[in-house]
């Protein structure tokens, strides 16, 4: 049987892209908090000694951007002296405007409105922009995601929770995973490399870190997957003392593939954080997952991807494609015909779904998007299975 190799790697919620990501979504969450209309992209950047957030955003509502920046970087740990980055030391530069009135009116009032062709309330809402969109769901996991990004995130999740519980209490905010799992087929079966960078207070040795990490972040973690000829890697450039933003700038939606599949399936580009769900870069994808889960759940196929492509200022996509990867019993045509009788890929239609006007986003801002044990999100139900089934029948 054929052997493979495949890798996803996660970051901890203090890495710097992922700070940019929770502050743009905590934004974000704060306007919907009292205006669930607004029209958010909300994007940041930050370096050694400064937040900058910008973007366009149209609300009745005001929020204090520099207290939410703060707040955030306090909730994530850069409270402590030594760190190179401080949440009450720090300048907070505030860079927002409105929504192009241009792009405002086209998403409020929807080709199939504006021309005459539809009364339906879901033809209301256009898309935000063009673009496409890719959900994926595969057999590997309980909550069909695929196993390395799975791990990783468990993994990044857990440094987190040691650190912030004491377990570990040499641990900084800033930290990676890596995952390799070899695969015979389509079917996992051990973890061949395990790779964790952890930033770590200055007197620590490699020693102790190693072994500190090992018995309470990858022993934990991994389980039965790991083995003898499992490769662990901890620290493997030595000293990870100076992280976070003091190291590297952050930008919003810089880690597209880690918030999604791990590098499986595909994407199409579009970041998440900081965007109303009216931009369907997240709205879409996350419809596009909920579709490909209920297709593996159902038993029609044991991975699929989702291709929506949308047009701004349009509510119907312009495309849905299943591609089943040679999985499915039933022609993807088959597959695609049974989709389109259950689902409804329009904006209003998913938000409507979803509920997605609601201050959700901030904890999705590390982690994933999507397969999450410690969240119940609307699109990780399955509660169309047997609809699916019979449509596909």
């Amino acid at each position: 049987m054929k052997r493979a190799f495949l890798t996803s790697e996660s970051v901890t919620e203090g890495h710097p892209d992922k700070i940019a990501d929770r502050i743009s979504d905590s934004v974000l969450d704060s306007i919907l908090s009292d205006d669930p209309l607004a029209h958010v992209a909300c994007e940041t950047f930050l370096t050694t000694g400064l937040v900058l957030v910008g973007g366009e955003i149209t609300t009745t509502t005001y929020v204090d951007v520099p207290s939410i920046v703060r707040g955030v970087l306090r909730f994530i740990g850069y409270d402590k002296a030594g760190l190179g980055f401080h949440y009450q030391d720090c300048s907070v530069l505030s860079a927002i405007k409105e929504q192009s009135p241009d792009i405002a009116s086209a998403v409020d009032h929807a080709s199939e409105v504006r021309i005459g062709h539809s009364v339906d309330p879901y033809d209301v809402i256009g898309a935000g922009d063009q673009g496409i969109m890719f959900g994926y769901a595969r057999s590997d996991t309980d909550e069909l995601m695929p196993l390395p990004i799975a791990l990783a995130h468990r993994l990044t999740q857990r440094l987190s929770e040691v650190r912030k519980g004491g377990t570990i209490p040499f641990l900084r905010p800033d930290g990676k995973s890596q995952v390799t799992i070899e695969y015979e087929g389509d079917r996992p079966v051990r973890a061949a490399t395990v790779l964790i960078a952890a930033q770590h207070d200055p007197d620590i040795e490699n020693e102790q870190i190693r072994a500190e990490i090992l018995k309470h972040v990858v022993e934990p973690v991994l389980g039965n997957w790991l083995d003898d000829d499992t490769t662990l890697l901890v620290n493997s450039s030595g000293r990870f003392v100076i992280g976070g933003p003091a190291s590297d700038a952050g930008v919003t939606g810089r880690k597209i593939v880690v918030d999604t599949y791990g590098g499986f399936g595909s994407h199409g580009g579009g970041a998440f954080s900081g965007k109303d769900p009216t931009k369907v870069d997240r709205s879409g994808s996350y419809m596009a997952r909920y579709v490909a889960k209920h297709l593996v759940a159902a038993g029609l196929a044991s991975k699929v991807v989702i291709q929506v492509a949308y047009a701004i200022g349009r509510a119907a996509p312009l495309a849905i494609t299943v591609d089943s990867q040679g999985t499915a019993s039933l022609p993807d045509a088959r597959l695609q015909e049974a989709v389109l009788k259950v689902f409804d890929f329009r904006p209003g239609a998913i938000i409507d779904r979803f509920q997605l006007r609601r201050p959700i986003y901030a904890q999705l801002s590390a982690y994933g998007h999507f397969g999450r044990r410690d969240i119940d999100l609307p699109w990780e139900a399955l509660d169309l299975v047997e609809e699916l089934r019979r449509a596909a029948s």
